[in-house]
């Protein structure tokens, strides 16, 4: 059984990347109170990431990057995201659209080569930029408003696309837009950040993940190359998800909030060992009732820990996965971590909810991984559909 102490090895014993995770770890731990409390981006944690090379940790070798495959992305975003949830998802998010560019047929040659090349050399990230106030999550359908319009000198972008995260340092965006063609078409557009005509308003002020810099990103005729069409096809073309996309998302997603309750249970061990009532005279961690609680967390962190590294094996080893199995485990590993920090929580009264304390905040971040795309509705349905043949 992998248990949370087995799971959390000496940086000496872990590969390169895991190691150099680990040390960053401890500085964006201390950082990230801060950064929650003044829902302020942290800035400071990318250009790290980016002297370490972690950035480029999803790139190919063959482009400059470490080549690292689901399993090493969802550990070292398991480990930033018990120190940072923000951070990671941010970095998720960029680790994503770097892992569907070396898989996809899709995306054109020169544009991969480009965005690699600069996420090589500096801090350049990149987001998929798709929810809208009027559409609402893509995942359950619908056309988008945003509008690439076509012209002799470029395309001309204008919409507005909320929940953008990292927002205040993404150098690209990968819009999801119609066209306005005779025959609609729908799909991704390059779009460089900080083009006349894009603006940025931060409206992100959210329960948790407050450092994420989830802002709305605004477009007003908005001129970029004709050849930075990525993946743009007809609207029923897009039935079918992409299965790398959709794959690691859910996987990438499932171990951010896996590391929110691992921080949630690594602070109540601390908390039950020091913490002794006068009228008990030993630590809360010698009553039988605190021990089976905590009993409770490491068979819930124990099964997240089999489910995301299992899966994310058989994504690099090429076996063959679908969406929805990706999405029931999100499901699944985001609601035990959702309870590990609730069981966390109901050992602890008023000073587990002190805003002194981190457990108010790892509870505060959990709670954002049941709305977090896919939506356990969603994949519920989506389930229920696929076996009953409907």
């Amino acid at each position: 059984m992998v248990t949370s102490a087995a799971k959390e090895l000496p940086a000496t014993s872990e590969p390169e990347p895991i190691a150099r995770t680990l040390r960053l770890a401890e500085v964006f731990a201390a950082r990230a109170p801060a950064h929650d409390r003044d829902a302020s981006f942290p800035f400071e944690n990318f250009a790290d990431l980016a002297r370490e090379g972690l950035l480029a940790l999803t790139v190919p070798v063959a482009l400059g990057g470490a080549g690292a495959g689901a399993r090493d992305a969802t550990r070292v975003l398991g480990i930033i995201g018990k120190a940072d949830p923000s951070t990671a998802l941010v970095l998720s998010m960029h680790y994503i659209q770097h892992l569907v560019m070396a898989r996809s047929t899709r995306w054109p040659a020169r544009l991969s080569r480009k965005l690699a090349r600069e996420t090589v050399e500096g801090v350049a990230l990149i987001n998929a930029l798709r929810v809208e106030p009027e559409l609402g999550s893509p995942a359950r359908g619908g056309l988008p408003a945003t509008t690439a319009r076509r012209t002799e000198t470029g395309w001309r972008l204008t919409g507005r696309k909320i929940y953008s995260t990292g927002a205040p340092i993404l150098k690209w965006y990968a819009v999801w837009a119609k066209t306005d063609e005779q025959e609609t078409r729908v799909g991704q557009f390059l779009v460089p950040a900080g083009l006349p005509g894009t603006r940025i308003e931060e409206t992100w002020d959210h329960l948790g993940l407050r450092a994420s810099g989830s802002h709305t990103v605004i477009f007003d005729d908005v001129v970029f190359p004709l050849d930075y069409e990525i993946d743009v096809r007809k609207p029923d073309d897009w039935k079918v998800p992409d299965v790398t996309q959709a794959t690691v998302h859910a996987i990438f997603v499932a171990a951010i909030y896996d590391g929110i309750a691992r921080a949630a249970r690594d602070w109540l061990v601390k908390f039950l060992k020091e913490r002794v009532p006068a009228n008990l005279g030993a630590p809360l961690a010698a009553l039988p009732r605190m021990q089976e609680v905590v009993g409770g967390i490491e068979a819930r962190l124990a099964v997240n820990a089999r489910l995301i590294d299992s899966f994310a094996s058989d994504f690099d080893n090429g076996f063959p996965l679908s969406a929805i199995e990706a999405n029931i485990i999100k499901l699944t590993v985001t609601n035990n971590a959702a309870a590990v920090v609730e069981d966390a929580l109901s050992l602890t009264s008023n000073h587990g909810l002190s805003r002194t304390n981190p457990l108010e905040r790892h509870y505060r971040d959990v709670l954002c991984g049941r709305v977090h795309t896919p939506q356990d509705d969603a994949t519920r349905v989506s389930a229920g559909r696929f076996a009953l043949g409907v």
